[in-house]
Parts: C-alpha cells; structure tokens; sequence
C-alpha cells in the first residue's frame, strides 16, 4: 500500500510541478537552515573535547569585590600550591600559564633559523591528567616533569619538522631557553577552549616571565596564570566554595578577604560565562536555536498554505475518489505520504545546500564546524526526527482538510475556500510567518546599529591610522634604536611606546592608596603604562594639572575623570600634587585627562592612571600618514627587523584591533542577517504560490472588471490588499516583541544606541517592498492578460 502511495504521490506532483518546486525549495531551505544551526549549536556545546572527568575539574577563579564586582580566569601564584597542601579535597591540582605570541625558533642544517609565533603554555605535569590531553607518544610519567623538555601536538610536528620524528628534536622559546621534544600530544578538537599546541615544564616561567611566580597573595592576577583542580568523587561545589573562603580568609585581613574572593569554576561553565571570557553564551545559542524553529515554522506554514489553497483543484479527485469507495483515512495517508515525497526531495537538496554553504559560514561566523552527515550520530539522530517533524507539521494539517471534502459538494464544484481550510486559517498563518520575519528584520536593524555605533563613535582618543608594532624587548636601547629609525621615516608623524592602546579588552586592575589616606580605596585602578608621549600621541585631552615628564621609573602619574570622582574629590585640581601608591609604585598625580573609554562599550569606564612604566612596554603606537601607507609600512618593517632580528615581525591597526571588541556582536549581526535573509525568500515563495493561486482562482472576474473599465491598478490592488492588511496586522503582533527582546540584549551595553520609531519603519518599509515585489509581478501579470482569454478561460 505504501508503494502505492507513493507512486500515486509522484504522479500528482509531476502533474503539478509549480506546486512541488515551489514547496521542495521552501522546505529545502528551512531544513537546510536547520541542519546548520544544529551543526553551529553542537560545536559549541561539544567544546570540551577529551575530558572524560568533565563533571569534576574546576578552574578557580578571582572575583574582585570592590566598588564594582571584576572577574579574572588567574590567581595569585602561591594558590595552587596552597590547595594542594592545605585542603585535601583533590586529586589533582595543577598550575598552568597560557601566553600568547612566543617566538619558536627552529634551527635548521645550515645554520639558519625557521621562526613561528605560537601560544605556549607553562604546565605542572597533572595537568595533562586533569584535561586528559592523550598523550600518544612519550613517557606520561616522566611528561612536563624534565627541565627543557617540550610536548607539542601532532599538527605542530608536521608543522615544524615535516615527515621527520619530531623526538629529540630541538627549538628556543623567545630566544630564552631551549627545549628538546620528548613527547606528541593527539591534535587538538577545533573547537578546544584551550589552543595551545606547545607545553613545556611550568619552572620555564621564572625564566620566561618572574614576575608571574613570584609567591605574593597581594601580587596582581594575571588571566594567564590558571589553576585547574580534579576533585575527589564526592566532592561538592559547596565544600570546594567553604574551602575557598577559608583559604582567602586565612591569607588577607577581614576587608581584604571580602575583596579578593576566589570562586570554583565547573569546567562545564568555561565556554559559556561571558565575565570570564568565554567565547560564546548559552542565551545566544538559546537564540540561534529559536531562529531554528522559526525557519523551520515558516517554511512548514508555506506548506499548509499552498496545499490548502490547491485543495479546490483537486476537489473532482477527492470526490471521485469517494465515490469509489476510498476510506477517509486512506485518502489522509495517501496526502501525508504525499508531503513525505515532496519533504524528502526538500532533504536531499537541503543537505547539498548545507554542504555547499559550509565553507561560507564557517568563514562568516568564525568557526570551523564539519557536518559529518553519515557518521556523526548526533546528527544521524537528528535528520530523521527532523524528517518526521516536517512532515507532521506541514501535512497533517491539509491531509485532514482534503481527507474531508464532502464528496458531493466536490463532484458538483461548489466547494468554496471555507471548506478547503478557510480564509481565516490562511491568513492567520500569513500573518505568523510575516511577522516572524518582521521580527528577524527588527533584530538585523538594531544589532547593525549598535555595532556600527560601537566602531564609529568617538571613544575620547585618537583611533585613525594608529598601527602598533609589538616590543619583544624594552630594554633603552632597543627602545632608543626603534624610536630613531621610526622617527626618520617619511609618513611617521608621531610614535609613543606604551603597554597597549587607551582601549584593550584586557586592563590589569590594582590598588590605590591616595594622599595621607591611611588604607586603600574600596575601589580598584586599571592600569595604563605609557611614555611621556602617550598623551599626546592619543590625543588625550589634560584637564588639569601637566604631562608627564620623560623618565624610566615611575615617578608622575595621570589619572582619569572616573579616578577623581570616586576618589570624593570635589574637582580635577584637588588631585594635582598629591601622592598616590598604585600597584606598589609611589609617585605624584601630575595630571588629570578627560574620561576615555579604555574597554569595549560592553563595559563602562574604568578608574584609570597613566605612568612611565617601561618593564610593561609591549606596545610602540605610531600614527602614520596615509597618503603613501605602502611605503611607510616597509620601512618600518625594515626599520623594526634591523631592531629585534630574532623575533617576527607584525603590525596591526588600532582600529581593527578595536573592531575585535565586537567580533562577538558582529557574529550575532551575521547569525541574524542570514537567517532573516532566508525567512525572507522562504516567505517570497509562499506569497508567490498564493497569488499565483489567487489570481487562477480569479482570472474569469479579472476578465469581466477589465471589459467593464476597471484600470490595471485597481486590479492590481485587488490581489494586494488583502496582503498589505495581514502586512500590518504582523507588524502590530512583531513590533512590541522585537522591541522587548532587542531592548533586553542591549542591555549588555552601558553606551548604546536608542531603539527609536525609525528601526520599526524601515522594518516594515523592509518587508512590504519585499512583499510588493512579490506579489506584484504575479498582479500585474494577471492584471494585464487579455479578457477575451479571461472570459475564456472557464
């Protein structure tokens, strides 16, 4: 019987190949939006690899409870050892420090060197237990545990040394030490919130960076310095938190305990906790799914509605069909199985669609994700269930309606749209899919505003044509060296040599003992290292007080507008002169710059000082004219290699560098401008199928208005007014919901755009002219036939 079905099922749509193409290419789409979106949402919530131990590893973590609640990913560097030895509630503790940008120099036969930059990360031996990094060749026992070793993964071995055995090779770090590797880690999954490919024994760090190590409960926390625990099995998050207070009680006064607080971070949480940079959040995959639904509802309400609408043309079948004896039900099935035919031939082209559409997204939302779609199960699961899905949705619906034609009504042709699911249900479907659009569209409008706003306001310093060459080493006479040779280039206008830019998403914070105040304030200071140049090399505006003085020790400091206020001070003036401790310099506030903003506009301005602090120079910030930017570029390249001839050259701009704050908003502004793009033609398809329908229903009366004078507007407008009501009945339903759920995501934002009444006007604007265009070629079509064929017609 089922075979039957379905070659009766194919006879039907060949017959009517406007109606299957029409239905397979909305479907496709929507499944094929689907299939990505369950890809994108999997990557993310797949992230942690290899853990097998997942439920009990934890990072702890620094909360910092002063005037503001701060977050940092690093601790103080006596923590893990403190853990370790005083609270027997883990495994395993290890420390480990993730940086960045380190030069791997790989020497070759002829004596020359390869160089590479990759991140590196200085590891205890139980680390590779505690994340389960498979180690396939080496000794796990003897892994991180000898000096001047290394483990690199199987991409960096074929990276560096080719089809040779990587073991017992060598390479320098920095050009500080050396190390030979002793073992090959198992590649990475693409998706790993940990990328270093590099480990080398966690005692390479007071070589590499002292500072970090140094045993101090009051030194400052560095992101990059981490500590993961394997708990015990057993163990709570309670008596972990009891543990941690403990520790933090033990080592600070009663108020310093209460500001610095540690927290233990499941493992589970890392991907997706925004205040501790994770990369992406859970609301936002929420979303990304719900977007899923809708593309999925608008094309299954595409369905309904063009099969309804064919319900009278097939009404002398149905009838017949009943006459002869065929059971409701059989008639039911033989519809469902109908749209099982049309909804498979929507899979296959689906599932071209998603292949071929792969590279594309991967490269427009920043991900590397893979479909795997014969051998991931996950995705083997979810075809099928989609497959069923779809067809319940879209068929069962018409089914009922054409199972249920009365059979006499049918054979006499008196069947009107009533009885063939109603205009009502079509036009609340109509409505439905409009105004999922319309919200889509709302959604597009407001994210592009905001990360438009977030790139082009004024963030109170010179941003423009600023590119920063990085500072391997600031020792004065590099430094003196950099700056003449920069200095005498054509198109160099002004340089300074700083920690970074006014704006960086990541800004050590410390304390501040102000004045004769006897004990530090509540609240905390970012710092900003910079030369005496800083200030003018920005364009940071002094209102009070001086500059800075040229010097290499820190002797004068510049505090912002937010440090003055919350210091109480009743002016600028008041802070000029006085003496300040910040992180453990001494110096005198010589200056006061207007407020700037020194992180992305997720956050709001910090408290913020200025100082010759050359040790924390990474940075020299050159603004160049950009009449002849090609020229400038190479010699200062030239000019920069003749400097540090061990490192590799790079160069950014301060404005991408900037624009790297949103990445995440523009991903989200991509996400939506896609998918609303897609409910957009999946709706252009099903209006496109109506009118067509409406206007066959309706070519006898085109016919007789034309011969009685009516103009081809006035028909026109026959056909579009009725869309152009449900239009608006969409907006009514969209607008306050897009209002509610864009003004709750801005939210995340202190400096914002506003969602004025012109997003919602030019949202409909937006969806109307779609719809006009749409629904006005096939008008203007049927508008213009000649009535003799009209009246002919029938």
């Amino acid at each position: 019987m089922l075979k039957n079905y379905f070659k009766i099922a194919f006879r039907n749509l060949k017959r009517n190949k406007s109606y299957a193409l029409t239905n397979v290419l909305g479907l496709a789409l929507g499944i094929a939006s689907a299939v990505l979106i369950f890809a994108l949402v999997k990557y993310h919530l797949s992230f942690d690899g290899y853990h097998s131990k997942a439920d009990r590893v934890y990072r702890i973590t620094t909360e910092f409870h002063g005037e503001e609640t701060t977050y940092s990913t690093g601790v103080t560097s006596p923590l893990a050892e403190t853990f370790r030895s005083d609270y027997p509630l883990a495994e395993k503790v290890a420390s480990v420090a993730a940086i960045p940008d380190r030069v791997i120099a790989i020497p070759s036969a002829n004596g020359t060197e390869a160089k590479f930059e990759e991140s590196l990360a200085f590891a205890e031996p139980e680390f590779l237990d505690i994340l389960d990094l498979p180690l396939i060749r080496g000794n796990k026992q003897s892994a991180l545990r000898v000096p001047n070793t290394a483990l690199i993964t199987e991409r960096i071995a074929r990276k560096y040394f080719g089809g040779a055995d990587p073991i017992g090779k060598t390479f320098r770090v920095d050009n500080i030490f050396s190390v030979t590797v002793a073992g090959i880690l198992k590649d990475l999954p693409v998706n790993t919130d940990r990328p270093e490919e590099i480990y080398v024994p966690f005692e390479h760090l007071k070589q590499h960076s002292p500072w970090m190590v140094e045993k101090d409960w009051w030194f400052s926390v560095s992101r990059s310095l981490q500590c993961f625990i394997l708990v015990k099995p057993g163990v709570t998050p309670a008596r972990i938190k009891e543990a941690l207070i403990a520790m933090s009680n033990s080592h600070y006064n009663a108020k310093d305990a209460k500001y610095f607080q540690f927290r233990a971070q499941p493992l589970s949480d890392i991907h997706f906790n925004p205040n501790l940079h994770g990369p992406v959040e859970k609301r936002n995959l929420w979303a990304l799914s719900l977007i899923g639904v809708f593309l999925i509802i608008t094309a299954c309400v595409n369905f309904i509605n063009l099969a309804t609408a064919q319900a009278l043309k097939r009404s002398i079948e149905i009838g017949i069909k009943k006459v002869l004896g065929v059971q409701r039900w059989q008639l039911f099935w033989q519809f469902i199985v109908e749209t099982a035919a049309i909804t498979m031939l929507a899979m296959v082209v689906a599932l071209i669609m998603a292949e071929l559409s792969l590279p594309y997204v991967n490269q427009l939302f920043d991900v590397q994700v893979k479909l795997h779609l014969f051998s991931d199960v996950y995705m083997l699961l979810f075809l099928p269930a989609l497959f069923l899905v779809m067809i319940m949705l879209s068929g069962s619906y018409p089914a009922l309606i054409l199972a249920g034609l009365q059979p006499v009504l049918a054979l006499k042709g008196k069947l009107s749209q009533k009885d063939a699911g109603g205009i009502s249900m079509r036009r609340g479907l109509v409505v439905m899919q409009f105004a999922i659009c319309q919200l889509l569209i709302i959604g597009t409008l407001v994210v592009a505003g905001q990360v438009r706003y977030s790139r082009q306001a004024d963030m109170g310093f010179r941003r423009d044509a600023v590119v920063m060459l990085p500072v391997p080493n600031n020792e004065i006479t590099k430094l003196s060296a950099l700056k003449a040779g920069l200095s005498g280039i054509t198109g160099v206008e002004n340089l300074t040599f700083c920690g970074d830019a006014p704006a960086s998403e990541f800004a050590p914070s410390t304390s501040i003992q102000f004045g004769s105040r006897p004990k530090a304030e509540d609240f905390g200071i970012s710092t900003k290292a910079g030369d005496a140049n800083y200030a003018s090399m920005y364009n940071l505006q002094i209102l009070a007080g001086r500059n800075l003085m040229p010097s290499d020790t820190v002797r004068e400091f510049l505090v912002n507008e937010t440090t003055v206020r919350k210091l109480g001070l009743a002016k600028n003036q008041d802070a000029i002169g006085q003496t300040a401790v910040m992180n453990g310099y001494k110096g005198t506030v010589v200056g006061v710059v207007k407020d700037f903003h020194n992180k992305s506009f997720h956050q709001g301005i910090d408290a913020l000082y200025i100082t010759t602090l050359r040790d924390n120079y990474g940075a020299c910030a050159v603004k160049v004219n950009m009449a002849n930017m090609n020229a400038t570029l190479g010699a200062m390249k030239d000019v920069w290699a003749k400097v540090y001839p061990n490192n590799v050259y790079k160069y950014d701009f301060l404005d991408d560098r900037i624009a790297k704050f949103y990445d995440r908003d523009r991903i989200i502004l991509n996400l939506i401008q896609v998918f609303a793009g897609i409910a957009i033609l999946i709706g252009c398809l099903g209006l496109y199928g109506l009118i067509s329908f409406m206007a066959a229903q309706k070519t006898r009366e085109v016919g007789v208005r034309k011969v009685l004078g009516a103009s081809v507007q006035s028909i026109v407008w026959l056909f579009g007014k009725e869309f152009t009501r449900l239009l608006l009945i969409a907006f009514v339903v969209a607008a306050p919901l897009g209002w509610w759920v864009m003004n709750n995501w801005l939210e995340n934002f202190p400096y914002r755009i506003s969602i004025g009444a012109g997003i919602f006007v030019l949202a409909i604007l937006v969806n109307m002219t779609v719809a006009v265009l749409t629904v006005g070629y096939r008008s203007v079509k049927a508008a213009m036939m000649n009535p003799a064929t009209s009246l002919r017609s029938q």
